[in-house]
């Protein structure tokens, strides 16, 4: 706690990663907390369901040794033993091929550029993954900056499908400070024999325990947390947090965390400097998607697989190529993911529809796909499931304190230059946490 001592009563909009996190440091500072949250269950973007009596999230979810933050929350919260790390079969579909990309040596045999555009690839990476200041690429798209490094053959092949699936009509003003750094942390969880493998960490029994055992561990410590709670407003007056308003109710407040997004921020505090809104309004969101499928057999033998062919889906997962399938009754599970702007076909489609939009791109996956082989089917959608990240991003974080007194943001906007994920949103939820005692 701050030198002043006095226990501030913080009330924390949203039970997703960086507001349990958030939550959980201020109660180790000494202040009270209570939680609100709009689902009937923590874990915001990690939120589980059920395929063979197991819980799995509705959009994929995976760990890199460099995860800090996330795994210092497993072992802190008793749960390290859950964790186990693999090492996955990558590829990257191209020309209708499967391009395995599990090692370094995988680049040599990419036969569908020229052996010239192989090693412009190859040493283009290894550049960017050694560069430890990311601050050189802020100015200068991805697009740009990549057609100068590996050339169009390449660029046309490898990078510019993926950007163009992730971040769709914004993909050629995606700027190259979030790559750089995208590449550095993902080659950065390496280990096996000569460190050249990838290795992704995923818990037993999912990441759900990790968010029941930190709402526990706030409700045990004192906290309050309300599910299907759906915050109307943040209370003001004179520029100065007085509370929240809730189902009809008013909940007083000496501080308040938002960890909304940048539209519904807006919503709840309609008064907001008009300098901070020109902030927020600076980026723009991709929803997420992804039709996830329980099969009777496998689909391929990657884990990840990455589109850059016009399939309707821009990358397939499957997960169970990662972990065992016996943990869902035998089921072999497959995310089909999307990356789309608001207004898309599929955000109005159900899985039923949506599958049968994806299968011819599945059978392009595999042409013995047969739909017989579907033994049950999902469709999920976030509407702020991915920042647009463009040149010069830095300008367009929001601070945590909004100039609001007594408000403060934490979001995945400010996340920069990683890109959003349990384990930066954990760690930006401690400083949001951090901040609001300081300022006491």
């Amino acid at each position: 706690m701050s030198d002043s001592n006095e226990q501030l009563n913080v009330l924390v909009v949203g039970a997703g990663a960086a507001g349990l996190a958030a939550a959980r440091r201020l109660q180790s500072l000494g202040h009270h907390v209570e939680i609100f949250e709009a689902r009937d269950d923590v874990g915001g973007q990690v939120v589980t369901f059920d395929v063979g009596g197991e819980p799995l999230e509705c959009f994929y979810h995976h760990l890199f040794t460099n995860d800090v933050t996330a795994v210092r929350f497993f072992e802190e919260l008793g749960l390290g033993d859950r964790l186990q790390w693999y090492e996955p079969l990558n590829a990257h579909f191209v020309k209708d091929h499967a391009y395995p990309f599990t090692t370094p040596l995988d680049l040599l045999r990419f036969d569908a550029v020229s052996f010239i555009g192989r090693i412009r690839l190859g040493l283009s990476s290894l550049w960017l993954r050694r560069k430890s200041d990311w601050t050189p690429y802020e100015d200068i798209t991805a697009r740009e900056y990549l057609i100068r490094a590996v050339g169009k053959e390449a660029f046309d092949a490898f990078w510019g499908p993926l950007l163009k699936g992730k971040f769709s009509d914004y993909s050629d003003d995606i700027g190259m400070a979030w790559l750089q750094w995208k590449i550095r942390l993902r080659f950065g969880s390496r280990g096996g024999r000569f460190g050249l493998k990838e290795i992704l960490g995923y818990p037993n029994g999912s990441f759900r325990p990790i968010y029941e055992r930190l709402a526990n561990d706030i409700q045990s410590n004192g906290g309050k947390i309300y599910l299907n709670e759906r915050v109307e407003s943040v209370v003001t007056e004179n520029n100065c947090v007085k509370g929240i308003s809730s189902g009809g109710n008013f909940y007083p407040a000496d501080r308040v965390l938002l960890t909304t997004p940048n539209p519904v921020t807006k919503r709840l505090v309609p008064v907001l400097p008009s300098e901070y809104v020109e902030v927020l309004d600076r980026v723009q969101y991709q929803w997420a998607s992804c039709l996830v499928l329980a099969l009777d057999r496998p689909l391929t033998e990657y884990y990840w697989l990455s589109i850059a062919d016009s399939l309707p889906f821009v990358a397939c997962v499957e997960h169970t190529n990662l972990v065992p399938k016996e943990r869902y009754d035998g089921n072999h599970v497959v995310y089909l993911s999307n990356y789309v702007p608001p207004g898309h076909p599929l955000l109005e489609m159900d899985a039923g529809e949506a599958l049968k939009n994806f299968e011819s791109g599945i059978r392009r996956l595999n042409p013995e796909f047969d739909i017989s082989w579907v033994r049950d089917a999902w469709l999920f959608s976030d509407p702020a499931g991915q920042p647009v990240i463009t040149t010069n991003y830095s300008n367009s974080i929001p601070s945590i304190e909004t100039g609001v007194s007594g408000l403060t943001l934490a979001n995945t906007t400010q996340i920069y230059p990683e890109d959003r994920g349990q384990n930066y949103s954990f760690r930006l939820g401690e400083r949001a946490a951090e901040v609001i005692d300081e300022r006491n």
